[in-house]
């Protein structure tokens, strides 16, 4: 392979050049119905002969931004906007308990939509800027909607976002107030995904939608890189999670799949998938011969899916690297979003706090090794969906102004 990388069939493991614009492997998505996950999702795979004859280091790689890793010709392409580098904070206890082991968390809230999904965004972007592909679309229930219109406005790029109509007024304020072109459509996340791929072949434009684009993976790869430096190049014994459509958690591990290439590290860590258990058709069909769905009703709706559109790589990489997983419930995730948020002074949304709520039922149930390195990945900001959080908000009535009606509150109420 001569050429910078190429793209691998996750299912048949057919090559093809990274010159030619692709989505799908196209011998495998001719079997592909939209009753099960899709099949042809393509991998990234790059020149890791040449880089290894090069002696390539994690220092080298870190100091050209990791442009021999990334499928873009230069870091100049990406947008101005600050993507990546978002915190790493230790937390040594909960609840005024010391935990006896390291708990890290990784804010990815802190990126410019405020959620993950810009590390697919601007990639797909600077992709697409190389390319001359002057617009861009997505399905969305929100995060990745609001994400690629923002990264779009900072480009100078057209964005076309599809919504389920009833995602999170927020981030549907946000896709709004990016400029980019909004459609919401009376239907599910997948339905709006089926309608952007038809709307992709009607009219030319280049898609983002997580997995059916490779690039999606290849952006979300980059906290995994950033997670090794914020270690001091030392790999956590756990990393938590959140999983819908299964592209973050391939993300996770390709990044470290990518430094295991280059012999930087010599094992892959233990990456636990959290799922809701009222979204959980990607874990619960990894050991199912046969793929079944059940409708999602899970408040977290950044990870309300019925199809995960990355089921087979995500799957891949769980059995291949021995990944854990479990579920938890939506009365799970309320209480360790607040738990996280009066803990921390992080305030998630439920599809990030699915993380933590994982880890807490991990901690709960398993014996969580003394000085052992875990780090829950935060994906969203809770600002981003403030209706799913409701029941826990109990807002005090107001009193009059002036000191008696406060002196009489606080006679009754510990402040």
């Amino acid at each position: 392979m001569s050429a910078k990388f190429q793209y691998q069939c996750t299912n048949c493991g057919k090559e093809y050049p990274e010159n030619e614009l692709r989505y799908l492997c196209p011998a495998c998505e001719l079997g592909n119905s939209p009753f099960s996950p899709p099949k042809g999702i393509l991998k990234t795979v790059y020149n890791f002969k040449e880089l290894l004859k090069n002696n390539m280091g994690f220092d080298d790689l870190s100091r050209s931004h990791f442009i021999d890793l990334l499928p873009i010709d230069s870091i100049k392409s990406l947008p101005q906007l600050s993507v990546g580098n978002t915190p790493l904070y230790l937390i040594d206890k909960i609840d005024n308990s010391d935990l006896g082991f390291n708990l890290y968390l990784k804010d990815d809230s802190q990126n410019p939509t405020y959620s993950l999904k810009d590390r697919a965004s601007a990639l797909v972007s600077a992709y697409a800027k190389e390319k001359g592909l002057g617009t861009i679309v997505t399905a969305s229930t929100g995060n990745a909607g609001s994400s690629l219109a923002g990264i779009c406005a900072s480009q100078n790029q057209k964005a076309i976002i599809i919504v389920p109509a009833n995602a999170p007024v927020a981030k549907l304020t946000q896709i709004i107030m990016y400029g980019a072109n909004i459609i919401p459509v009376n239907g599910t996340y997948d339905d709006a995904f089926d309608l952007s791929i038809k709307a992709t072949e009607e009219f030319g434009w280049f898609n983002r939608n997580t997995a059916f684009n490779p690039l999606t993976i290849e952006g979300k790869k980059t906290v995994a890189f950033e997670l090794f430096e914020q270690m001091r190049f030392k790999l956590p014994d756990r990393i938590f999670v959140p999983v819908g459509d299964g592209v973050i958690i391939s993300g996770v591990y390709k990044g470290f799949e990518d430094l295991l290439k280059l012999n930087i590290i010599d094992k892959i860590p233990c990456v636990v998938a959290v799922q809701a258990k009222e979204s959980d058709n990607l874990i619960r069909n990894i050991e199912n011969d046969d793929f079944e769905i059940q409708a999602s009703t899970t408040l977290a709706d950044s990870i309300s899916v019925d199809i995960p559109r990355n089921f087979y790589m995500a799957k891949d990489f769980i059995s291949k690297y021995e990944g854990e997983y479990l579920c938890v419930s939506d009365d799970e995730i309320l209480k360790a979003s607040s738990s996280l948020s009066k803990n921390t002074g992080l305030f998630a949304e439920p599809a990030a706090a699915t993380a933590f709520a994982g880890f807490l039922n991990y901690m709960a149930n398993k014996k969580l090794e003394n000085n052992s390195d875990n780090i829950v990945l935060l994906t969203g900001s809770g600002l981003k969906d403030l209706r799913s959080i409701n029941s826990l908000i109990k807002m005090p009535s107001p009193i009059e102004n002036n000191i008696e009606s406060f002196i009489k509150l606080t006679s009754k109420t510990v402040l």
